[in-house]
């Protein structure tokens, strides 16, 4: 199924987004023999095709936060990233394609030439701004926010990875995606969202493990925690953490990461978010 989006409007937030959606996101089976050995089935949730600039998790998160910045007659998206954050390209596209300005605050000092990922961000419109590392861990505090309201205006806060309660019910929407024979999902673990609705989305048979992409990951189970109980008052789903797999911490790599990416890309080709089924 397609959803083709037409224009922003508070009808459907499905059609909030110029372009084609491409719902439910594809799945794609890895033939390996060392899998057949194992008897296990991997499947590849395509999550990275859904839009081209707006894919993967970043839509399911900005979906309802879209609307409910809509309902609540917010005009500006603020939020926040690192200088190659994905999220701050995906709500700078969101922003121009529903009509939204958008500011996003980054990490650290103002580079220039900006790269890639901060040039794409200003080409959709988005105001770039600037907090040094301290500030920016406080971030969330109300002299931080107070003083980008009065340099910005009003804003609709959209939290840093967009994880947030209107991000878990738009990612436990996956869920309904997946084969009911999948045993185990596995995803990667940023700022916790996704997996938060992942986790409370699947059927009771199902599992799901998430890979922090942190060194020192394991604080994101109680982030995890909130955000579920934010939505649904308990702690939901069957899931944990793997926190073994970030080979030094984020976007750090090894010769031994490097050697599978290669090795990976020569069997199958890129691909994105994967699961599991036992034969």
């Amino acid at each position: 199924m397609w959803w083709i989006a037409r224009g922003c409007h508070p009808g459907g937030v499905e059609d909030g987004l110029i372009g084609a959606l491409r719902l439910p996101s594809p799945v794609v089976e890895l033939e390996d023999d060392r899998l057949t050995a194992a008897r296990v089935r991997v499947l590849l949730k395509r999550e990275d095709l859904i839009h081209p600039e707006v894919p993967g998790n970043k839509w399911r998160k900005l979906k309802y936060n879209i609307a409910t910045a809509r309902e609540l007659g917010f005009g500006t998206l603020l939020t926040f990233g690192g200088a190659y954050s994905n999220h701050i390209r995906a709500t700078a596209a969101v922003g121009e394609y529903c009509g939204f300005k958008t500011v996003g605050v980054i990490r650290g000092e103002e580079h220039l030439p900006l790269n890639p990922s901060l040039r794409y961000a200003a080409s959709r419109g988005m105001r770039l701004t600037y907090l040094d590392r301290t500030s920016y861990r406080a971030k969330t505090s109300d002299a931080v926010v107070d003083a980008l309201q009065e340099e910005f205006g009003e804003f609709y806060l959209i939290p840093e990875g967009g994880s947030n309660a209107e991000a878990v019910r738009g990612c436990a929407e996956l869920a309904d995606e997946l084969d009911p024979a999948v045993d185990v999902v596995f995803c990667a673990v940023g700022t916790g969202g996704t997996l938060a609705g992942i986790a409370a989305g699947v059927k009771s048979h199902q599992s799901v493990i998430g890979v922090p992409v942190l060194k020192g990951g394991a604080f994101l189970e109680d982030e995890i925690v909130r955000l579920q109980k934010q939505v649904y008052g308990v702690r939901t789903g069957s899931w944990r953490l793997e926190g073994d797999y970030h080979f030094g911490g984020y976007a750090k790599r090894t010769p031994e990461l490097d050697a599978f990416i290669h090795d990976f890309e020569q069997r199958h080709g890129s691909a994105s978010t994967g699961y599991v089924r036992r034969r």
